[in-house]
């Protein structure tokens, strides 16, 4: 099965958790400004997409396209960032000999973010984002600005983007800092992942101009639109599909430990409910356990139990919902990330109207749609760390897991205080997860003096996103510390009966980087190495 949306083909989940779009590598991308694909994209942010260009097609639009908008400006349109000023400043007129040092002026002035720089990756989707958008011919910009975008990318030259500044009006504050970068204007650059340097210096060491002139009315285009949050967003959801597949083999892990009751994976329940997403996860579960001989009733009695389990707890219950309500908003991310990056995302833009061209002033730079996916996708992700810190309490108490040792602490318990202070690292991150998943979408405020009165906070919630998916992936890696651990003390009153198999794979290749605990020792080593491989995506199940 195949889901197709308006950037291309993309696996469904239901092949398996492999990801929004496999990238594409190596083979090259061609800018049109219609048909840039997810797996294109994650290319990019993995420094894997081959060189990238521009379409003769998109340079003979973009070519008639600047030739109407200054045609229009001739026969006396007056338009917000060429012959007009900016904010709220917008009423005042600039004469034909301003508007090319206006550009530079631009770029400066708004150049004004903080904190830390985003990631290389990121920095490079961005300007192929924006040459992409500018690839359409609604902008007005020449062929050779997006030409020079792409020289960059394709030399590894990265400009250092501050993450703080923008407000989801655009991305004014980053874009203009890479701005000065494309124009060799002083601010700060890495070639190839080496130190930050003054722009001129890195152009030269790559073998670029190291300065390039803009053009009247080609730095709003630059900087009104969505480039940087939609590849953070992209980056993000790459992230949180590596976070949410991981959490399926620990959460395979906790019920091999627990020896966990399987009907409610049954795939008639989950029909009945009629989420594809939810029925995808729950069939995903099926299968990663479903040769345990320890996840049965024969397996329940050996380790010791009474009687029948009946059922398991609401968090054991209820993991595909929670899990699949997320699989289904990163699917429709794909449609999110793939219309975004195909749009003409600036203001004002640029029409053809007869024989003519007219510019049209509007809001298409707006990032409410993103801000607030990106909130609920915050949302989802902390409540999927709140499962992994319930799953993580339950496996430390010997009533919840059904016996398992308290603290589970090896023999002589007691004298052996055992894992539950690994668990509480969890606890610690969950109110801090739980106060940032504070949808940033519904905290606008007017700013320039109310020119803009309305701004939709993206790239907060972007931040809080991301500063959420670094406590996730510590908190499963909580989870994963201590439901191997609970395999371990329970297979030797077992026998002969084995858990699955893939559980079983993943059970040695987490034991292959940390060993079981036996006699208490230091645990910060054992959690800083589980995080590291939560981070990097190396506790996926076989099969996703």
């Amino acid at each position: 099965m195949v889901l197709t949306g308006s950037a291309g083909p993309v696996p469904a989940r239901a092949q398996a958790p492999a990801g929004i779009t496999a990238p594409v590598k190596g083979a090259g991308v061609v800018l049109d400004g219609g048909h840039l694909t997810l797996g294109q994209m994650n290319a990019v942010l993995a420094g894997s997409a081959g060189p990238l260009r521009l379409a003769s097609s998109a340079a003979t639009r973009m070519d008639q396209a600047r030739a109407g908008a200054l045609a229009a400006l001739k026969s006396g349109q007056r338009v917000y960032g060429w012959n007009q000023a900016l904010g709220p400043l917008k009423d005042h007129p600039l004469t034909t000999a301003q508007q090319r040092d206006f550009q530079r002026r631009i770029l400066r002035s708004h150049a004004a973010g903080v904190g830390e720089e985003v990631s290389a990756g990121v920095a490079r989707l961005a300007l192929v984002l924006r040459a992409n958008a500018m690839a359409r011919g609604h902008m007005g910009v020449r062929p050779e600005m997006v030409r020079r975008m792409l020289a960059l990318v394709n030399a590894g030259v990265t400009p250092v983007m501050p993450s703080v500044g923008s407000l989801g009006t655009g991305d004014l504050q980053p874009m203009a800092a890479a701005g000065m970068v494309l124009t060799g204007d002083g601010a700060m650059a890495r070639l190839r992942g080496g130190p930050a340097r003054p722009a001129g210096q890195v152009l030269e060491q790559a073998g670029l101009p190291s300065t390039f002139a803009l053009e009247a009315g080609e730095a709003l285009p630059l900087i009104s639109g969505s480039g940087v949050l939609t590849a953070r967003y992209a980056a993000s959801v790459v992230r949180a599909e590596r976070f949410l597949d991981q959490f399926d083999g620990a959460f395979g892990l906790f019920l091999e430990a627990t020896r966990a009751e399987a009907s409610s994976l049954d795939a008639r329940t989950h029909a009945e409910r009629g989420v594809p997403a939810e029925e995808d996860e729950a069939a995903f579960l099926r299968e990663l356990t479903e040769d345990s001989e320890w996840m049965t009733e024969k397996g329940r009695r050996r380790f010791g139990e009474k009687s029948p389990r009946v059922q398991d707890a609401v968090s054991v219950r209820a993991a595909p919902h929670i899990v699949g309500t997320v699989r289904q908003t990163l699917e429709e991310a794909r449609t999110i990330i793939g219309r975004e990056a195909n749009a003409s995302t600036s203001n004002p833009l640029l029409f053809k109207a007869g024989s003519s061209y007219e510019f049209v002033m509007g809001g298409n730079w707006d990032g409410a749609q993103i801000g607030h996916a990106l909130d609920t996708l915050n949302a989802q992700i902390t409540d999927v760390a709140v499962l992994s810190h319930e799953l993580s309490g339950r496996l430390i108490s010997s009533k919840w897991s059904y016996g398992l040792p308290d603290n589970l602490a090896a023999e002589p318990v007691g004298l052996n205080s055992g894992m539950v202070q690994v668990q509480t690292v969890g606890a610690a991150l969950i109110p801090e997860m739980q106060a940032r998943a504070m949808p940033a979408g519904v905290l606008s405020r007017p700013e320039k003096l109310g020119q803009e009165d309305h701004n939709t906070m993206a790239m907060a919630s972007v931040r809080n996103l991301d500063d959420n998916l670094d406590r996730a992936e510590t908190v499963l890696a909580v989870q994963f510390l201590l439901a191997a651990q609970g395999v371990d003390l329970a297979k030797p009153k077992m026998g002969e009966l084995t858990p699955a198999k893939r559980t079983a794979e993943l059970h040695q290749r987490f034991r292959d980087h940390i060993p079981a605990l036996g006699q208490d020792r230091w645990m910060t080593p054992d959690v800083e190495e589980a995080v590291d491989l939560v981070r990097h995506g190396r506790l996926r199940p076989n099969g996703s």
